[in-house]
């Protein structure tokens, strides 16, 4: 692929800004610079360097972001800002999406992209793909609360029952919940239908993606989707809770 494509590709303006990116010298490959715009590149494996900063190709952009509280899973956000704020101009330009949504004051792992078709495979109720919540309750943890959850609570939009697909203590108002479905305001709406209110909440894990403590609120890492990508079927693998659920 001609370099000043694969700089559109991944967002780096339009078809003749990269050309006069290209031209600058602003561009390297290899640790060297590529001035020409029609050169002629293999991108398996390619790592630009652009304005000296690397930028490994990816045909599809995925990307995992630990949002911070005070953030909206918007483009047209009304109250506080949005988490597109927190990416690179490239991934704003190439136009990524949330996959599904957290609240403005819940914190974790949201994962953006510019894919549709996998925005689709992971948001379907009907794929079950299973997320992971840290959740900080006002009142302890009980048996009974956790037990109810497992069982089915009723919220108020839909008479039939929601479950939690795993639930576990882990601390006297601490709780770990799983879902597979992904229903508007769905974890405080079942902690509250149980009979008890949540007071923090933090996405943990995302299918077989757990947020690495290493990533700090605001941070983003590429998720690697071009060589098949991770079996989103599949359960992430926990031990005790890392990051703890903060407002």
């Amino acid at each position: 692929m001609k370099l000043s494509q694969i700089l559109f590709s991944q967002g780096f303006g339009t078809r003749r800004g990269c050309v006069g990116l290209v031209f600058s010298g602003a561009v390297r490959v290899g640790g060297e610079v590529v001035d020409d715009p029609d050169a002629d590149l293999p991108t398996d494996g390619l790592v630009l360097e652009v304005d000296g900063k690397p930028w490994p190709y990816h045909a599809r952009a995925l990307v995992m972001l630990h949002k911070p509280a005070g953030y909206e899973c918007s483009q047209k956000p009304r109250h506080h800002p949005s988490v597109m704020t927190l990416l690179p101009a490239p991934l704003r330009e190439r136009g990524l999406q949330p996959v599904g949504r957290l609240d403005e004051d819940t914190t974790g792992l949201l994962l953006l992209t510019d894919d549709g078709t996998l925005i689709h495979r992971l948001t379907s109720p009907k794929k079950h793909v299973p997320k992971v919540y840290e959740v900080g309750c006002k009142h302890p943890v009980e048996a009974a609360l956790l037990q109810r959850l497992r069982d089915g609570v009723v919220l108020d939009d839909d008479p039939a029952p929601v479950r939690a697909a795993a639930c576990e203590a882990t601390g006297t108002h601490d709780l770990r919940l799983v879902l597979t479905e992904g229903k508007y305001h769905q974890v405080k709406r079942m902690v509250a239908a149980a009979g008890n209110r949540v007071e923090r909440l933090h996405r943990s894990a995302f299918g077989p993606l757990v947020l690495p403590p290493s990533l700090a609120p605001g941070q983003w890492a590429w998720v690697d989707i071009d060589h098949g990508g991770p079996d989103w079927s599949a359960a992430p693998a926990l031990g005790p809770a890392t990051t703890p659920a903060t407002p």
